[in-house]
């Protein structure tokens, strides 16, 4: 005859069926419900990621995806702005030809590529604040041979001020391209990544974000002088900043500056838009998230409509710093600056007098500054010549211009449209990052990866692991991902009506 159970045996049986319960009551019911919170090219690229990763056969992991975004328009700090009846890319504007998925995507949307002209066809003088240190010659003429001797004249009068230290910067910034590529390796050979740490490891990038950008190219041989004018340049014009910014964010930068730069035609918004009408969302515009509380198996949230919404998996994909949105229990994210860029659109006329020059035909077409805090502006730069002589420009600026400061640098101002962007982080050496899982459930941030540079392409490769990492959560298996990776999403190969989805700033 058996032995009746002990005291300590039904303890024991007890305790394992309560934290077997306990456990199960963690894990969020399947197919889940997943809110995104931001509608820019982040939040648009998870939802497309989720719908291509996901099995089409049934049990499917995912079920409803909301996003919600607190603008009435779709595409974040993707935007376009219209003066004097002509249509203009306020946001983030240009595309690198290495940029895949955001390539990918304007193939699939059936979307239209507009590429810039080529590197010398615009002038460029670098401004001290007090004459012009370098200017390359612009050329227009008819004769495709004259053309071309402008542009030889224009290298080497770069080569001639900047020397072997010109190539050396092509070097470095093609290094970190090559090693960006291994982002679109295939799903047998990429793994998921639980932290941004270790997705810049795993790419060999991380090194380039505990030191400053001016190290890295020091220590690259680049001379000082093409660091101290042509690379400052680049970064006040593309992140607002000094090359005291982190390596990798500035080797993002000096890539934007090369050739074969695109943009989609009718702007980058649409790409955010096609996106979201292709995976089958519920898309809640003007309604900001307020408060997220986990409760049990789900997380709450509450919006500014007064509404409140059940969702296993919520993901923000926007950036924090400047949100003032409430979690129960609270996260604890690295404190981050943004950095707020002034955009400044004008039609008129520059003053030749403000740069030490008699016509206007004289000021280069696009003009970049110095580090100096005399300087009141990063750069301005021609968008379009229009046939009665006038122009319209586009200023960048740390702080905002006054009319008096655009008094003495226009001759002629006509319209005038301004914008604060918080535009990126204000990047410094070493970078913290946040965690991709914010509270070791299912509470994500694809925001997170932009501590190692901000760019269209790069919130669409943190969506890209972000969806791969929920999936393989979800499902508890590691290599689910590579199963799936042909699955095809609905809704692309046809053109979506986008319009209904975004207006002009």
């Amino acid at each position: 005859m058996a032995k009746p159970p002990t005291l300590l045996s039904l303890f024991i049986i007890l305790f394992i069926i309560t934290v077997t319960d306990a456990a199960d009551s963690e894990q969020p019911s399947l197919p889940s419900t997943v809110c995104i919170i931001g509608a820019g090219i982040s939040g648009a690229s998870l939802s497309h990621f989720l719908r291509k990763y996901s099995p089409s056969e049934s049990p499917s992991l995912i079920n409803t995806i909301r996003v919600f975004d607190k603008n009435d328009v779709v595409g974040g700090r993707m935007s376009t702005v219209t003066i004097a009846g002509e249509t203009f890319e306020a946001g983030a504007c240009i595309l690198h030809p290495r940029n895949y998925h955001t390539s990918n995507f304007t193939s699939f949307l059936n979307l239209k590529k507009r590429f810039g002209n080529s590197d010398d066809d615009d002038s460029l003088g670098v401004w001290d604040g007090h004459r012009f240190v370098f200017k390359t010659m612009r050329f227009d003429s008819r004769f495709r041979l004259v053309n071309s001797l402008i542009s030889l004249l224009n290298q080497a009068k770069a080569f001639w001020r900047y020397g072997v230290s010109l190539f050396k910067m092509q070097a470095f910034v093609q290094d970190t391209l090559n090693n960006f590529m291994k982002y679109y390796e295939g799903l047998d050979t990429r793994p998921v990544f639980h932290s941004a740490e270790d997705m810049l490891k795993w790419s060999a990038l991380y090194d380039l974000t505990s030191r400053t950008l001016e190290e890295e190219l020091v220590d690259a041989g680049l001379s000082p002088l093409l660091i101290k004018e042509l690379v400052t340049v680049i970064t006040r014009i593309n992140y607002g900043q000094s090359t005291r910014m982190s390596g990798l964010a500035g080797g993002v930068s000096l890539a934007g500056s090369g050739g074969g730069l695109w943009a989609v035609e009718g702007g980058n918004w649409q790409m955010a838009a096609g996106l979201i009408n292709g995976s089958d969302v519920e898309l809640h515009l003007n309604e900001e998230i307020l408060s997220v509380s986990h409760v049990g198996t789900h997380y709450e949230l509450n919006s500014s409509k007064g509404n409140s919404y059940e969702c296993q998996v919520t993901v923000f994909a926007t950036p924090l710093d400047e949100s003032d949105v409430k979690f129960d229990p609270p996260i604890l994210v690295p404190e981050r600056k943004m950095q707020h860029t002034h955009t400044t659109f004008i039609r008129g006329l520059l003053n030749p007098a403000y740069f030490g020059l008699r016509k206007v035909g004289d000021i280069p077409d696009l003009v970049g500054t110095l580090e100096d805090p005399n300087i009141p502006f990063s750069c301005v730069s021609v968008l379009k010549k229009h046939e009665d002589g006038e122009m319209t420009y586009k200023m960048f600026s740390r702080k905002p211009l006054d009319d008096t400061m655009l008094d003495q640098i226009f001759s002629l101002r006509k319209d005038i449209i301004r914008i604060d962007w918080a535009a990126y982080p204000h990047y410094h050496a070493p970078e913290v990052f946040a965690p991709f899982v914010l509270d070791d459930q299912h509470l994500y941030y694809v925001n997170a990866f932009e501590n190692a540079a901000s760019a269209m392409e790069t919130g669409a490769v943190s969506a890209e692991n972000i969806a791969r990492l929920i999936l393989s959560r979800l499902s508890n298996k590691s290599a689910y991902i590579s199963s799936v990776s042909n699955t095809k999403i609905s809704g692309f190969g046809s053109s979506p009506d986008l319009t209904d989805l975004h207006s002009d700033l």
